[in-house]
């Protein structure tokens, strides 16, 4: 079983900034894809960012040069959102998932995002 903890969601203007982070704990495998997905009531879960245990970052279209996901060890990821819009709102889910598509995929309990304008 993985863990994972979230913290940094919060309420921001447009134009501002949040960073989140995502803490996993438990049986964690050697080479693993940590990152962001992010809902909106209605919607299916997108994926936002994530990042390999080697370094390699995807990002969704709609946040590239403006959100950055960085791992400082191999169970912490970081999510620094800048220049955020109000289509950012949304619930933020961190993720753990392997490479094959298999049955290892974790997901945290969710942290708000709401962007004013």
């Amino acid at each position: 079983q993985v863990q994972l903890v979230e913290s940094g969601g919060g309420l921001v203007q447009a134009g501002g900034s949040l960073r989140l982070s995502c803490t996993a704990s438990g049986h964690i495998i050697a080479t693993n894809h940590m990152g962001y997905y992010r809902q909106t009531p209605g919607s299916q879960r997108d994926l936002v960012a994530e990042i390999t245990t080697g370094g390699a970052t995807n990002y969704a279209d709609s946040v590239t040069g403006r959100f950055t996901i960085t791992r400082d060890n191999a169970n912490t990821v970081y999510l620094q959102m800048d220049s955020l819009k109000p289509e950012d709102t949304a619930v933020y889910y961190c993720n753990i998932h392997d490479d094959y598509g298999g049955e290892y995929d974790y997901w945290g309990r969710g942290t708000q995002v709401t962007v004013s304008s």
